[in-house]
C-alpha cells in the first residue's frame, strides 16, 4: 500500500463542464493518473486543461453517450491496481484519499467498492451495517456514483456499467450485480468529499429536462431489470398520473417551466412502456 496514489487512476466523464472540472483536478494527488473522458466534444476544454495538468489523459467522445458507457471508456484504458471514478463537481478533501488508504489496508484489500463519506454523512442508507474496524466502516448495498474507488482485481472491468442506462441509477444497477456476486461494498466514514450535485454541466432548461427524462425512463428499466415488469409500473404509475396532474395544472397556471419539466417526466415514462431505449439527448432537444 505504499505506493496507493500511484495505483489509482481517476476516471472523470464530463459534459459542459468547463466551470467546475479545474477545482476537482486541483485536489487530485499528483501521483495519481487522471483520464478525462469528455461526452461534449469539447476540444477547447482539452486544450486548457492539458496546459495546466499536461499529463492527463484525455479522450472525446464522437458523441454523448451518456455517464454509464463514458465511464466504462474511461475504464477500459485504465492500467492501475484501482479505478477512482469521479464527478466533475466532487473535490476530494485532504483526507479523502488517506482515509480510503487506510480501510483498504484495514480490509486486506478485501473489497469491491470503497467510497468516500459526503462531507454531511450520507444519510439514505437504512440497511447499513458498521464494521467495528475503528467504526469507520460501513458495509452498504450501494455507493452513489458521484466518487467510487473501484477494485479492479475483484471487478470485471468490460463490464462496469450497463450501457442502456443514459443518466441515473446505473451505479445503483452496478453494486446490486456486484452485491449478488458476493463482494463487498463500503463506506469509509472518515474519508469526506464535497459533492455540488447537478452542477457537473452548465445547467440549463434542457439539460434540466433531460435529467427528469431520464431519471423516469430508467426507473422503469432499473425496476423492470432487478425485480419484473410488474414491479416496475406498480413503482411508477404513481408518478405517471401525477405528472399527468401536474402537467394539466401547470397550463392551466401559465407555469411554462413546471410543466415542461411534468411534460418530461411524463414522456420519459411512456418511452421506456413502450421498450424503447434511453435516446433523448440535451443538444438534440428543441423547444
Amino acid at each position: 500500500m505504499k505506493n496507493f496514489n500511484k495505483n489509482i487512476t481517476f476516471v472523470i466523464v464530463t459534459y459542459k463542464s468547463s466551470s467546475v472540472i479545474e477545482q476537482c483536478l486541483k485536489k487530485i494527488p499528483n501521483k495519481s493518473k487522471i483520464i478525462i473522458v469528455d461526452n461534449s466534444k469539447d476540444f477547447f476544454l482539452k486544450k486548457k486543461l492539458k496546459k495546466i495538468f499536461p499529463k492527463i489523459k484525455f479522450l472525446i467522445n464522437k458523441n454523448n453517450f451518456g455517464y454509464g458507457k463514458a465511464n466504462n471508456i474511461g475504464i477500459l484504458n485504465v492500467k492501475t491496481k484501482y479505478a477512482f471514478i469521479l464527478n466533475p463537481d466532487a473535490i476530494l478533501k485532504k483526507n479523502t484519499i488517506i482515509e480510503l488508504k487506510k480501510a483498504a489496508q484495514s480490509l486486506l484489500n478485501n473489497f469491491a467498492i470503497i467510497s468516500p463519506n459526503l462531507n454531511n454523512n450520507y444519510g439514505y442508507f437504512k440497511n447499513r451495517k458498521e464494521i467495528n474496524i475503528g467504526h469507520n466502516l460501513l458495509d452498504v448495498d450501494y455507493v452513489k456514483g458521484f466518487a467510487m474507488l473501484l477494485n479492479l482485481e475483484k471487478i470485471n472491468k468490460k463490464k462496469i456499467f450497463d450501457e442502456k442506462f443514459f443518466l441515473f441509477l446505473e451505479e445503483i444497477d452496478f453494486c446490486k450485480r456486484i452485491k449478488n456476486l458476493g463482494e463487498k461494498i463500503y463506506i469509509v466514514k472518515k474519508s469526506r468529499i464535497i459533492h455540488a450535485g447537478k452542477s457537473s454541466s452548465n445547467d440549463n432548461i434542457k439539460i434540466e429536462l433531460c435529467r427528469n427524462w431520464h431519471w423516469m425512463w430508467s426507473l422503469f428499466y432499473y425496476n423492470k431489470k432487478h425485480h419484473g415488469v410488474l414491479v416496475a409500473y406498480k413503482t411508477t404509475m404513481i408518478r405517471f398520473f401525477s405528472s399527468m396532474i401536474k402537467m394539466i395544472y401547470n397550463l392551466l397556471f401559465f407555469r411554462e417551466k413546471n410543466f415542461l419539466i411534468n411534460k418530461f417526466r411524463l414522456l420519459g415514462l411512456i418511452n421506456a412502456y413502450s421498450g424503447k431505449p434511453s435516446s433523448l439527448r440535451p443538444e438534440n432537444l428543441k423547444l
